[in-house]
């Protein structure tokens, strides 16, 4: 887990960044862990990978691609 963001005690989301080209199962060992540690309060969990596509997983899991933290749409 690379960043854990708290928002009090009402809420927790995960992000984990990963130098893949894909988003793997595995990269979400992590964020599982930390749902399960937070239960009711776990909010997200985000792989930031090098790859192309958006992807949600379900249970608030999603594969974002790093670039487009920087990149914008006109």
């Amino acid at each position: 887990m690379d960043i854990v963001i708290e928002h009090g005690s009402l809420a927790v989301a995960g992000i984990d960044i990963k130098a893949s080209a894909t988003a793997k199962g595995a990269h979400f060992r992590g964020l599982h862990k930390l749902r399960k540690a937070c239960g009711k309060r776990f909010a997200a969990g985000v792989v930031l990978y090098d790859g192309e596509y958006c992807t949600s997983l379900g249970n608030s899991m999603f594969a974002v691609p790093i670039r487009l933290l920087w990149e914008h749409s006109d």
